[in-house]
């Protein structure tokens, strides 16, 4: 039968761990495998999918380090990277889902993965949007801007929003999401074609090249003379420094991620944290998968957006699984513009 059919399976292997510095492509290498077409017999509630789209996110650094007890096991050596992607049912033993379903969740980087744990996906039902959309906008890094602005920070009409890396796959969404409640935005980012991107397609109230700034504290004070009122964290060190001298009283700032402090051997020392006392100021660091009992808020929230062009999102589709080691290394020097996503298949 051709479901039973045995087909060659390229996949992404980790070759070496990288606990310090940027990792190359060579840290990783592209292999072959064979996988048969069919769920193995006696496995249950197990589905075979055949991945369309990978997503390329930050916090994969974390994996490629041989690092024990963070909330994300490393990845091994020897076998396929994994993470978040958009794949198609091929076989299925599992009651929710049946040949042909589209799901976006935590899959292997290769053609064709197994998943057993079929609790980290999710099934599509909204294909009338681009598929593309839920390695990002409608899936970990769209619940991830949700669950930090509105969870998280609890936002009002009117108040000052700043957001680091914010052309990035969360960035652009916490800053679009602020400008729908009517709040005043302004992100940061690494190069002039992406601030120009903030402020014209994003619609960010203002946006500067951190790169240009040799005093962050003075550039945060130019744009917020008033103090920041909720700060959505992705850089840690120096940002997060200048930013908790600028903050308003009672600010809240939502920690999402730390790449400044990604390849570092030795984390950069806060030495502003004084002002979270005096000020008063909440801060609370957060992992996506603990919200994802919203899921179905987040969308019926920003599938109208969507459609009613309310909300726009910026992707950077690398194509091939060959692809796939530069894509996830270019994330740490700011390669990409907008969500960095792989191309693995177009059916």
């Amino acid at each position: 039968m051709a479901g039973e059919e045995s087909v060659r399976n390229k996949q992404v292997v980790l070759k070496n761990y990288v606990d310090a510095g940027l990792p190359k492509e060579s840290d990783m290498e592209i292999k072959e495998s064979t996988i048969h077409l069919k769920v193995p017999e006696g496995s249950k509630d197990a589905i075979l999918v055949k991945n369309l789209y990978l997503s390329c996110d930050p916090y994969m650094r974390n994996r490629l380090k041989n690092i024990q007890g963070s909330y994300v096991a490393p990845f091994q050596i020897g076998s396929p990277l994994s993470g978040y992607g958009v794949a198609k049912v091929l076989d299925s033993t599992h009651s929710r889902y049946a040949k042909g379903d589209l799901i976006w969740g935590i899959t292997g980087w290769e053609e064709y993965t197994l998943i057993t744990a079929v609790d980290a996906v999710f099934k599509i039902q909204n294909t009338d949007v681009p598929l593309t959309y839920y390695t990002g906008l409608l899936g970990m890094a769209g619940m991830t801007a949700y669950a930090g602005f509105y969870e998280i920070c609890s936002p009002k009409k009117g108040e000052y929003v700043y957001v680091s890396a914010a052309s990035g796959a969360v960035g652009q969404l916490v800053g679009q999401f602020a400008k729908l409640l009517g709040c005043y935005v302004v992100g940061s980012a690494g190069s002039k074609e992406k601030v120009d991107l903030l402020k014209n397609k994003f619609g960010f109230d203002a946006a500067f090249n951190y790169k240009e700034e040799p005093d962050l504290d003075a550039a945060l004070k130019r744009f917020f003379p008033e103090g920041i009122d909720i700060y959505f964290e992705n850089v840690g060190g120096k940002m997060l420094d200048a930013v908790l001298a600028n903050m308003r009283v009672h600010g809240r700032i939502a920690a999402c991620g730390m790449i400044s402090q990604y390849n570092n051997e030795q984390l950069d020392a806060v030495h502003n944290l004084i002002y979270i006392i005096p000020k008063a100021i909440r801060m609370q660091g957060f992992i996506v998968t603990h919200f994802y009992h919203l899921y179905p808020k987040y969308l019926e929230m920003v599938i109208p957006y969507i459609k009613e062009g309310k909300i726009t999102y910026v992707e950077d589709k690398a194509d091939g699984l060959e692809s796939a080691p530069a894509a996830l290394v270019g994330l740490f020097t700011g390669r990409n513009v907008g969500k960095q996503l792989v191309v693995v298949s177009h059916d």
